[in-house]
């Protein structure tokens, strides 16, 4: 089961692990009143598409949302069904009625879905998540493929990525997924202690941690990630560090760290208030992540986006169509798609979820002009998305579409930020620019001439500001 990351709740099942599903404008906006630690994206500077037109390009990507979980996690408030005990058999080949139903229901929403152009681009990415989809059947997980393909084709070799949980799974079934096309694989691991997982409310221990591990390993799974979750109840500086040494042992080519976020309508909600022993407090949760940024990187690991680390060429391509602000599909049960400039959330209960398929399938939609955004809209979106990343944001893509004036505006509001250190400046070579030179870009006018070709967040303590240097963006482009 994903966590949130910290800053924006990308994906109810991302995103972001990778999902999208809470991905509305409204919580958007709503997220700079959020606390949060940080990640990093590539940058927009190969997109040959203006930054106004992007969106306006059909999706090549797809998130399907399996909700199925074995029990509720503490912290989870993703719409989720939950299965019992029953559902624990890795080796259990009976198809339990509601994953049955489940599936049905959402192949019907994928082949009642409208497009506007059969000259289509085939899918590049699919993302299972979750809920726990590695509790899916293959041959089930086989029928959404075989949906997806019918309408609309998906490439040879694209990255097809499955949430999965320990004990969820076994040799035999990542074998079969595996040659369903499933290339990538996102471990829900957590945390690397019995009594954290048990906190948690977690369905697995640390011995079927190990277990996933070695099973992903003796598969040849070549891409695959591990999800960890910091300021845990009771967690300290020295656990943490252990998770991640015992992460980095592990040698996954992708680490997705996320900051325990907790919601009102959670057991942890009812049990604990942020900030507030036995949770850390914000000073040790922002210590967590810097250690875990100076650990990862230390091994190699690249900090591309604020909750994700990767090695070389691993970088989650899913979950880059995000970053980018570039359209996608979704499908189940919470899910939110971002197609031809809309953004749109589908229910979070069951049987509004089928009524919405029903309806789909009889030619009525429920997209709300409230979801409709303009191109100021759309340049906070890019904003916020961009200084998630490593690259940042492109000021040369962003000047195209929306204009000189916003620039200098953000450039003047976060001037002490680039004398503090929290914001880095950047020319078309990626070069840092001396902090000198940027202050006297007001009188020279350089950044008009191009010198200065991006801006990005320092890591970590950038990052770790990001809620609030994002929420002065957008208070720079105010009226």
């Amino acid at each position: 089961m994903l966590l949130k990351s910290t800053f924006v709740p990308l994906f109810t099942a991302i995103p972001a692990r990778g999902h999208p599903g809470k991905l509305s404008v409204s919580s958007v906006r709503n997220a700079v009143a959020q606390r949060c630690p940080p990640t990093s994206r590539q940058n927009g500077s190969s997109n040959t598409t203006s930054l106004l037109l992007l969106h306006k390009l059909p999706p090549t990507s797809a998130y399907i949302h399996l909700p199925f979980c074995r029990k509720r996690c503490h912290y989870c408030d993703f719409p989720i069904i939950a299965l019992g005990s029953s559902s624990s058999n890795p080796g259990d080949d009976k198809d339990d009625p509601r994953i049955l139903n489940y599936l049905e229901t959402l192949c019907r929403e994928i082949k009642a879905t409208k497009l506007d152009s059969s000259n289509r681009p085939p899918l590049e990415t699919v993302f299972f998540g979750g809920g726990t989809p590695s509790l899916v059947p293959p041959r089930l997980v086989s029928s959404v493929l075989d949906a997806l393909s019918y309408k609309f084709g998906v490439c040879s070799n694209a990255e097809i990525s499955m949430e999965m949980d320990p004990g969820t799974f076994g040799e035999g079934k990542l074998k079969e997924l595996m040659n369903l096309g499933v290339n990538r694989v996102s471990l829900g691991v957590q945390a690397f202690q019995e009594e954290l997982l048990k906190a948690c409310g977690r369905a697995h221990g640390v011995r079927e941690v190990y277990e996933a591990v070695k099973i992903v390993k003796s598969c040849g799974v070549e891409n695959w990630s591990m999800d960890l979750i910091s300021s845990l109840p009771h967690q300290n500086l020295s656990i943490w560090e252990q998770s991640l040494q015992l992460t980095i042992q592990a040698q996954p080519t992708h680490v997705s760290v996320y900051d325990l976020q907790v919601e009102q309508e959670t057991k942890f909600g009812v049990l604990y208030s942020p900030g507030e022993f036995p949770l850390p407090s914000e000073n040790q949760s922002a210590e967590f992540y810097r250690v875990a940024s100076r650990m990862l990187r230390d091994a190699g690991y690249d900090h591309y986006e604020i909750s994700s680390y990767c090695k070389s060429g691993y970088r989650c391509k899913h979950n880059s169509i995000y970053w980018k602000n570039k359209p996608f599909y979704a499908f189940g049960l919470g899910s939110a798609s971002y197609v031809d400039g809309v953004r749109f959330s589908r229910p979070r209960r069951l049987k509004e979820y089928m009524d919405y398929v029903q309806n789909l399938e009889n030619g009525l939609t429920n997209c709300s002009e409230d979801d409709i955004f303009d191109a100021k809209d759309l340049a906070m979106d890019v904003i916020m998305l961009s200084l998630r990343t490593a690259d940042g944001l492109d000021l040369k893509s962003f000047k195209e579409a929306f204009g000189d004036s916003h620039i200098l505006s953000i450039c003047e509001v976060y001037r002490p930020h680039v004398e503090s250190g929290h914001v880095i400046c950047l020319d078309g070579q990626g070069r840092t620019i001396a902090v000198n030179e940027f202050l006297s870009s007001f009188s020279n006018e350089f950044w008009r001439n191009e010198k200065l070709a991006y801006l990005r967040l320092s890591d970590p303590d950038g990052f770790l500001l990001s809620n609030e240097l994002i929420s002065l963006a957008f208070s720079a482009m105010a009226p």
